[in-house]
């Protein structure tokens, strides 16, 4: 019998069952072991060589497969077919040769880029061994962020507080937000004016043509830059006499794009979809790790995370019979399309992503599948089908006009298109096609050549240009690839990194930097601006991509990084935090002291008159404050919008009717908030989320500021209810309980009877988790390894996993919806290697009064937070 180790306990019961009783598969559950996050886990001084740590959960993995291996034949690592995958591949066989189970075993390496019978049959019998250039480029990858990430992180905590971490792609990546962001600030806009004519052929239909030229000068997009010369040209177009010069029909062809990469798989789920790029590599995942179909269980996807656009000759020759099926022989080119990678530094071997079956029709795959994975799948299996398709033709057909007016003579086009073949627009269509075809789309009537055109309507409509957009999930990520710094398997979690440091926020699916994203980007440009150049990032990664083919030796890289690294690193150490805040206020001036309507030094302090803006620093980030301080007190947030109105200090918003206080609403370093009167003892009040400054009136002021509000006694206790505002945001309070409820609004407008409602809805709840009783499941996820339903279920403390007696809290932020089973096994594991499961709380509590009570609750050792330190 051989060990087949893969990666995803997911794979497992697939793999055993198309490999029979001869083959036991274990799940490695990701990466065994990393570089412990402290001091000299790489070591320069040593030629770069490096510890590793196996985490507790891990370890108890790894002595299961140690345990199989000693008692087999034969190890077989089949983990994912990437980088990442030969890594953990050469992690396991490390650790396994520590534990000396291996002995003279013989050891192969298998690759399948997708989870079916044919493909993990094919991998198992051609072998090979791991290799070792990839495992090198792993090694600098991860040499090299821990370098930057561990050296780089503590000079930002010691010079910009606030400031959590920084790394080698992470901070590049943050960069381009920050820089578009500049971009947007910067932008002026401009107003203009487009006039458009609705014209009218001898037979009674009309079309819209376009004015293009005036007396023989082409117009540009913003050469009417006034509703005066705009009204000027439509009254000379009102009186003008207009004739068809020329009609041109040209034949074009539109190709259809290739089969996805992860990159264009992201982006056309976001456009099409609306998924996040995290939600679309979960959903795709378990289109690849697959699922049950006619009593057999398969993958229908190709290995997700791919920067390769070719597919294997055989799927070539699935994709077009199931087009001759589906679509007709017509649609079917002689020869099979051939694409090639376009993407800066790809490396992957592996496919495009593609159905693995491609008789496997969305329609017949529906019922199979929740409503995310048939629609990721649906618009998988169509580009990929596209893909193989003939082209489409359209006519394109362009009108020339002549509008003259005595002396004077404009220009009009009028265009439009007729798809005479749709060709793999039958199948398919992107998004950018789509918008192409409205733009085009519209049918011309037949127009002849010379003939006189009737003047129906002269259109003229004002525009405003409009700054470049933030960048969403979709066109960040296709940033990434564009720039050559990043990989398919790194997208998701650079982006997760920028939103988990709160460098960015996405709002209305936009990347929006954050005051301290704003403030890291600008000290890395400042003092380690050549690390965060786009060209020297890509320029690294290209490296890695020769390490990765053998050309370059992976401790040469690190020593020529390391060498001008760690001399930067030596110089910033020695500033002082005042000269990292004069660059920063030099940098960041047009962002940190807007200019001021009256014209009026901007940084001079509005409270004071005699102060000087700053940037000041504290444990929360970056904020505005007054050189006078502590004599003068003025602060303002840091990247809040309406700065400008700071100018003038605290707003007034009227008088307390009860105190006779006045009420004003200010910015602070923690934003915007109100007080009630002056001096240490005021009453304050941060505004709730979703209050605006703009928004806060007089009374909406009163309001808060009178919170807590008495709702009223309670019918069985005879206490009083309140509702107020908290750091976990709108409550309700009865002899200390609290229990949110939906909005601000509920505070202000809850009556008795509902605040009666909401506390025992939540007594109810925590007695439940008190008594030993199980909510009910929210999501069931599937079946463990070992037996048994994993289930997300919400308790007293929140969202947690859960399998038989073992309870694993959710990870804070993390939507108990979006776990995948995957998340829940490793979480189960963790908390089982820890001691999990439901505690003995009665035996424990009997131990007080018998021996043999005290020997069962007897408390058993602590588990080890991890491994020993192991060297490679």
């Amino acid at each position: 019998m051989d060990v087949v180790v893969v990666e995803s306990p997911n794979k497992v019961k697939s793999i055993n069952k198309y490999l029979g009783k001869n083959y036991k598969v274990l799940a490695s559950f990701g990466h065994i072991r990393d570089l412990p996050a402290k001091d000299g886990s790489v070591r320069p001084d040593d030629d770069f060589s490096m510890s590793w740590e196996v985490d507790a959960p891990s370890s108890k993995r790894m002595t299961d497969i140690a345990r199989a291996v000693k008692d087999a034949d034969g190890l077989i690592l089949a983990t994912d077919p990437d980088r990442e995958g030969e890594a953990i591949s050469w992690h396991v066989l490390e650790v396994l040769r520590q534990k000396r189970a291996l002995k003279d075993k013989p050891v192969k390496r298998v690759v399948f880029n997708s989870i079916t019978k044919k493909a993990v049959l094919d991998a198992m019998a051609a072998p090979r061994d791991i290799d070792p250039a990839l495992v090198d480029a792993y090694l600098a990858r991860r040499a090299l962020d821990y370098l930057v990430g561990f050296n780089l992180s503590p000079v930002l905590w010691r010079k910009l507080p606030g400031a959590r971490s920084a790394g080698r792609v992470q901070s590049v990546a943050l960069r381009f937000v920050c820089d578009r962001e500049a971009e947007i600030e910067r932008f002026i806009r401009e107003d203009y004016w487009l006039i458009a004519a609705i014209l009218g052929t001898p037979r009674s239909e009309t079309f819209e043509a376009r004015l293009t030229t005036l007396d023989g000068k082409k117009l540009e997009k913003l050469d009417i830059k006034s509703a005066e010369q705009a009204a000027g040209i439509k009254a000379m177009l009102d009186g003008a006499a207009f004739k068809a010069l020329s009609v041109e029909s040209k034949p074009t062809r539109r190709n259809p794009a290739p089969p996805f990469t992860t990159s264009t798989m992201q982006q056309a789920a976001s456009s099409r979809l609306g998924f996040s790029a995290q939600r679309t590599m979960q959903v795709a995942q378990r289109l690849y790790e697959g699922m049950e179909i006619g009593g057999e269980t398969a993958g229908l996807i190709t290995y997700m995370r791919t920067d390769g656009v070719q597919m294997a000759p055989e799927a070539i020759g699935a994709a077009r019979d199931a087009i001759a099926r589906e679509f007709g022989e017509k649609y079917l080119p002689e020869q099979p399309r051939q694409y090639t990678t376009k993407a800066k530094n790809a490396q992957e071997a592996h496919e495009a992503i593609r159905p693995t079956d491609f008789s496997r029709t969305p329609a017949e795959m529906r019922k199979f599948l929740d409503a995310d994975q048939a629609r990721l799948y649906d618009m998988i299996w169509k580009r990929a089908i596209a893909s193989q398709m003939l082209p489409a033709e359209i006519e394109r057909t362009t009108v020339e006009i002549e509008a003259r007016n005595g002396g004077q003579v404009a220009g009009l086009r009028a265009v439009g298109s007729v798809v005479r073949f749709d060709g793999f627009i039958a199948a398919y269509t992107d998004q950018k096609d789509e918008d192409a075809e409205d733009e085009d789309s519209r049918r011309l009537p037949q127009v002849i050549a010379g003939e006189t055109l009737a003047r129906d309507t002269i259109n003229v409509t004002a525009h405003t240009t409009e700054p470049p957009p933030r960048y969403s999930e979709a066109s960040f990520i296709k940033k990434m690839e564009e720039l050559g710094i990043g990989r398919p398997s790194t997208y998701v979690a650079t982006l997760k990194t920028l939103e988990d440091r709160e460098y960015v926020t996405i709002e209305n699916r936009k990347l929006i930097p954050q005051p301290k994203g704003r403030l890291v980007t600008a000290f890395m440009e400042s003092f380690f601006e050549h690390y965060v150049e786009y060209d020297f990032t890509a320029s690294l990664e290209e490296k890695l991509d020769e390490i990765s083919d053998g050309k370059l030796a992976y401790k040469d890289v690190l020593r020529d990084f390391w060498r001008d690294f760690s001399a930067a690193i030596a110089e910033i150490k020695d500033l002082r935090i005042s000269e990292v805040l004069d660059a920063l206020n030099e940098d960041l001036a047009p962002l940190l002291f807007p200019a001021r309507a009256d014209g009026s030094n901007p940084r001079t302090c509005p409270k004071c008159g005699t102060g000087t803006l700053s940037l000041r620093l504290g444990k929360s980030g970056g904020f505005i404050g007054c050189s006078n301080y502590p004599e003068c007190n003025y602060t303002r947030q840091f990247g809040a919008e309406g700065a400008d109105g700071d100018a003038e200090g605290p707003r007034e918003l009227g008088k307390d009717p009860y105190t006779g206080e006045e009420i004003t609403l200010r910015s602070g370093r923690f934003g915007p908030y109100l007080q009630r009167g002056e001096g240490k003892d005021a009453k304050r009040s941060s505004l709730p989320k979703g209050w605006t400054p703009d928004s806060i009136d007089h009374e909406k002021a009163l309001a808060l500021l009178a919170l807590p509000r008495d709702v009223g006694m309670h019918p069985e206790t005879g206490k009083m209810i309140s509702a107020g505002l908290g750091r976990y945001g709108p409550f309700v309070l009865h002899d200390g309980t609290y229990a949110n409820v939906e909005s601000i609004e509920d505070v202000f407008t809850i009556g008795i009877n509902r605040a009666v409602s909401v506390i025992a809805e939540k007594l109810a709840k925590g007695r439940g988790a008190r008594n030993g009783g199980t909510p009910a499941a929210l999501k069931e996820l599937g079946d463990h390894p070992d037996g048994g339903k994993v289930t997300v279920r919400d308790g007293r403390y929140g969202p947690y996993v859960n399998h038989e007696k073992v309870n694993a809290t959710l990870p804070k932020g993390k939507d108990p919806m979006s776990v995948t089973l995957e998340e829940a096994l490793e979480l189960i594991a963790e908390r089982a290697a820890k001691g999990g499961g439901k505690k003995p709380a009665r035996k424990a509590k009997a131990a007080k009064s018998g021996g043999a009570a005290k020997k069962t609750a007897a408390r058993k050792p602590a588990a080890k937070k991890s491994a020993p330190k192991q060297e490679a």
